[in-house]
């Protein structure tokens, strides 16, 4: 699919699935608490409460820049209601219960096993989130569940938990389609397949120690809002342990400016043949590029290694002078690691070189909706064309033939 400008969130990789909320479920989470939740495809809610507990200083979710900012949802309260109860598999096969992690704080997310967008940040959420409270998030438990129907096997929650660098971090959950469409109908998660695309409700649900519902968030498609989504999660939590134990660091919570085409920007690069460590990718207005957006994690539903490859024979016909130049950038803040990043490209014969966009501005300010995510800008720093997944080269070529001058 091509367009010039982005599209509406999208929930799959290169076959075009893609993300819609849908009103009538999001409407019927708040019946759950008696709250009320007053937006869906990817808005924050207008009605989020101060969350289960005190917070401290500007980790506050309460503050007006947090409060303003379009890239994070402060969550809406669900009061108090237990949550509904279910029994799945986790990535290893083994049977789990919602309910044997009493006593401990849950952040429970709906997250589709091949999802190339909203889900790795939402997942990169939860974990910060866990790592902001130090030694106090020994006392929280990280769980998913599949929300992709035709990916419910063991092999898939693996896959991904792998490539996110997840295996041991949480549980992802799955089951047959008749046990996660119970567990979907009763948490209120809209899933539903359109022409090959899979929809469903980006929801994070914090459940206390008691197993009480207390708040539910809709990732937002930002990834500078990954850290401070974290952040907010963390401030929630906090709230419900002993203590209210402060957060390992805090960032404000104003929103982040994303960094776009008209913006100079110099990226470090990672070490990738031939270039050496410790070089830079310029972007910004003065030349036309051909911007490809990319995470490693892309590994689990195609093949990666050869798609950077393959960008080889696109460099070399732009340095003859024939296409705009080439950049490719790693979405670095949706990484497990940066190390993830050098260990994935080590190897491989490219013949250009790979910034990391480590706080996700290039990324929001590009417009990036999905990974990967091919942008044509001009020297004035207008982008002419996007795309969104792998083409051939020759399809590349064309198209930014079409689209340049």
């Amino acid at each position: 699919m091509t367009h010039s400008a982005p599209p509406p969130v999208r929930d799959k990789h290169v076959t075009g699935r893609r993300w819609r909320g849908a009103v009538a479920a999001l409407a019927a989470l708040a019946i759950i608490g008696g709250g009320a939740l007053a937006g869906c495809s990817g808005s924050p809610s207008s009605s989020a409460s101060a969350g289960a507990g005190t917070g401290q200083g500007a980790g506050s979710a309460t503050g007006t820049a947090a409060q303003s900012n379009p890239n994070i949802d402060l969550g809406t309260s669900l009061g108090t209601s237990l949550a509904p109860d279910f029994r799945l598999v986790n990535q290893f096969g083994q049977p789990m219960s919602l309910s044997q992690f009493r006593g401990k704080v849950i952040l429970l997310g709906f997250e589709d096993a091949e999802c190339t967008n909203i889900c790795p940040l939402t997942t990169q959420g939860m974990v910060w989130a866990k790592e902001l409270l130090g030694q106090a998030g020994s006392s929280v438990q990280l769980l998913g569940v599949d929300a992709n129907p035709d990916a419910v096997g063991v092999s898939n929650v693996l896959a991904y938990s792998r490539d996110h660098g997840m295996v041991n971090q949480w549980a992802f959950l799955t089951g047959s389609r008749a046990q996660l469409k119970k567990v979907w109908s009763d948490y209120h998660i809209a899933v539903q397949i359109d022409n090959g695309a899979i929809d469903h409700t980006p929801a994070l649900f914090l459940i206390d120690q008691q197993g009480r519902l207390r708040k539910v968030y809709l990732t937002q498609m930002a990834y500078t809002g990954i850290g401070q989504s974290a952040q907010v999660l963390a401030h929630d939590i906090s709230g419900l342990l002993p203590g209210h134990p402060k957060l390992a660091s805090q960032q404000s919570l104003a929103t982040i400016p994303g960094q776009g085409p008209t913006a100079r920007v110099s990226l470090p690069a990672a070490p990738a043949s031939p270039a050496p460590e410790g070089t830079t990718v310029a972007l910004g207005p003065g030349k036309p590029r051909l911007v490809v957006f990319f995470a490693t994690w892309l590994a689990e539903v195609s093949d990666l290694k050869s798609q950077l490859v393959s960008l080889n024979a696109y460099q070399a016909t732009a340095a003859g002078g024939r296409l705009p130049e080439l950049a490719v950038v790693n979405e670095t803040v949706t990484e497990a690691s940066p190390a993830a990043v050098s260990k994935f490209l080590s190897g491989l014969d490219l013949r250009y070189r790979i910034g990391l966009d480590e706080s996700g501005r290039l990324a929001d300010g590009y417009g990036v909706q999905d990974q990967p995510w091919l942008t044509l800008v001009n020297a004035a720093g207008k982008i002419t064309w996007s795309h969104d997944g792998w083409l051939p080269v020759s399809q590349i070529e064309a198209a930014v033939a079409a689209h340049s001058g």
